[in-house]
């Protein structure tokens, strides 16, 4: 007699990113052709060396780098975030506002399980990002799609008409996973009015905020002075430092909200890692240069990107921005079936559309993501000649 399992989480879809490495399984590449995986958004070089010599220092000498810290974070790293935010979207942003999580898909599901349970709504734009979706899933959380179209900017006139008395949320990814459109400060705002007018929160995901193409602020919604009672922001240290593997997210907040957090990052991790954070301080404090560098070299690989399916026959780029490129393949079969096929006739590993939309999209069928940060200029040429070969 096998255990029982949750219903929620048997009808949940497996981690894309895991899927995809299994199509790659046992796999060998020839030398002259190897494998070019743009499935995943997540450096793979490691950080900076001073910042691995301030993460040493710490581990060898800071006797409370090995202790249980604070449920809600270091006090200095949320101090510096509200200064450093504060000042870069021209609003007021207290240190009791931040929380620091492990990671920022920590951060979702800890607001999120403040929000919502079996039976409410949230919205969600498409495509959207898959673990939001398995989060909800998991929570028993109806999940409900708003199309975003040609442009895949979300419009609040159309999530207006999706909402019901269950709808508890509103979830925006800016710059977008997995479409790389960068939300215009209107939309947010827009998305922010209608969330205060209907009672919703409005969750912004700001992962990719390092790696914005444009100047100055990217949306308003700090500098309203009550702005914590509907507005929620994400943030993620993992791409900026290249600290993925030491999981360090925040959430920003009203207070009232993260002491409901506080419970559910207790009863998870505790605290977040000491020596994450560390690194995370030491990165803010001394790596803004650093930082500004690897923002050009992104936006240069997003450059090409944009001039190759420009020139690709047949492919349209639905959306080229921080880490992605969105686009609609031209062959008469499903993305999903497509992408297995680029792995064996191209060595090239992409995620299908159908990973990031409703069951049974057409949009999904059409459509794939194609991760770019971690392939240089060579490789994304490279990848564009095996593409403009590939025969279906």
């Amino acid at each position: 007699m096998s255990l029982p399992l949750n219903p929620a989480f048997a009808a949940t879809e497996p981690p894309p990113v895991m899927e995809a490495r299994r199509w790659i399984a046992g796999k060998s590449f020839a030398p002259d052709r190897p494998l070019i995986n743009v499935s995943q958004a997540a450096p793979v070089d490691s950080p900076p060396l001073p910042l691995r010599q301030a993460i040493a220092e710490a581990a060898l000498n800071d006797p409370a780098a090995h202790l249980y810290g604070p449920v809600l974070g270091l006090p200095a790293l949320r101090e510096e975030i509200a200064a450093q935010w504060s000042a870069a979207y021209g609003g007021t942003i207290r240190a009791d506002q931040v929380a620091i999580t492990q990671g920022c898909n920590q951060a979702f599901t800890a607001v999120m399980a403040t929000l919502a349970g079996p039976g409410d709504e949230v919205i969600l734009p498409t495509p959207w990002y898959f673990n939001h979706k398995m989060w909800l899933d998991m929570a028993s959380v109806t999940t409900v799609p708003l199309d975003t179209g040609a442009t895949l900017i979300p419009e609040a006139a159309a999530a207006e008409a999706l909402i019901t008395p269950r709808t508890r949320a509103i979830v925006l990814v800016s710059p977008n996973n997995p479409g790389g459109v960068e939300y215009p400060a209107e939309t947010l705002a827009a998305f922010r009015d209608l969330a205060r007018a209907r009672g919703l929160a409005l969750i912004v995901d700001e992962t990719y905020r390092d790696f914005d193409s444009r100047s100055g602020r990217p949306h308003d919604l700090f500098t309203a002075p009550d702005w914590d009672e509907d507005f929620i922001q994400l943030y993620s240290f993992s791409k900026a430092y290249r600290l993925t593997g030491h999981r360090v997210g925040a959430v920003v907040a009203s207070t009232a909200r993260l002491a409901e957090v506080e419970k559910f990052l207790d009863t998870v991790a505790i605290c977040p890692s000491q020596l994450g954070q560390i690194g995370a301080l030491w990165g803010m404090r001394n790596l803004s240069q650093w930082v500004a560098g690897e923002r050009d070299e992104i936006l240069a690989r997003r450059k090409a990107m944009v001039e190759g399916f420009h020139a690709l026959s047949g492919w349209k780029l639905l959306g080229c921005g921080a880490y992605f490129a969105y686009v609609e393949h031209p062959f008469d079969m499903a993305s999903d079936a497509l992408c297995k096929r680029l792995v064996d006739d191209c060595a090239l590993l992409m995620l299908p559309g159908t990973m990031f939309q409703p069951e049974g999209s057409a949009a999904g069928r059409r459509q794939i993501r194609i991760a770019f940060a971690n392939v240089d200029a060579a490789g994304i040429a490279e990848m564009f000649r095996r593409l403009a070969a590939f025969r279906a």
